[in-house]
């Protein structure tokens, strides 16, 4: 992302897997004041852990002085390993989860995604939220979902103070879709007029949405 990224690599099931670490800072936060693991969309259709939407929601991250790390899935950059469907990356993310809990004892956690990967961190939200009590199984305090994969995968519920970012001209992952599966649950979805998919010039609103509805 800049000067201050770091890279590293963690063992996965399958291969090593490929990650990329932020930190705030120093300057603004004397502390880090959490823990967030951001999810990249579909490898199959060239998602990595350096899309633009991935780079904007970690930008967000740290601009509320959360450590911020991103991995690249299965079979993506120097990610070894194919791709699983969901199955696999939610198992390669836990892994990463717990790398950073290593490191990050008692930060608090959240997750972030982007299109496919906003599957693969309700997921993972999912199988903490059923794991209770461990430290390093301790649910994520928010979620923050941008292009969520509704109708794409079978995504599970999250929690109601998520954040849901999507775009108005989204023909990935139809508007409809995102309100069907956000309507039984009553979390607000929040809509960037005449953004697409990849919020093409309008990356910028996600960050400051982030932040904005954050400190609410």
């Amino acid at each position: 992302m800049n000067a201050q990224t770091l890279p590293f690599f963690i063992a996965g099931a399958v291969g090593q897997l490929e990650c990329a670490l932020d930190l705030p800072d120093p300057a603004t936060f004397a502390a880090p004041r959490g823990l967030a693991l951001v999810a990249h969309p579909h490898p199959l259709f060239g998602g990595t852990m350096d899309n633009k939407v991935v780079h904007t929601l970690a930008r967000g991250f740290l601009a509320l002085g959360y450590v911020t790390v991103r991995m690249n899935f299965r079979g993506v950059g120097k990610s070894e390993g194919t791709h699983d469907e969901g199955r696999g990356e939610t198992d390669d993310m836990a892994l990463l989860l717990a790398h950073m809990r290593r490191q990050y004892p008692d930060l608090p956690l959240t997750l972030g995604g982007f299109s496919f990967g906003t599957f693969v961190q309700a997921q993972l939200q999912q199988r903490l939220e059923a794991a209770g009590a461990p430290a390093a199984a301790t649910p994520a305090e928010r979620l923050v979902l941008v292009g969520t994969a509704a109708g794409k995968w079978p995504m599970p519920t999250v929690p109601a103070n998520s954040i849901l970012i999507h775009g108005e001209l989204d023909d990935t992952i139809p508007l409809t879709a995102v309100f069907e599966w956000a309507r039984p649950q009553d979390i607000p979805v929040i809509v960037i007029p005449g953004a697409d998919h990849f919020f093409h010039r309008r990356l910028q609103h996600i960050k400051n949405l982030m932040v904005e509805m954050w400190r609410r």
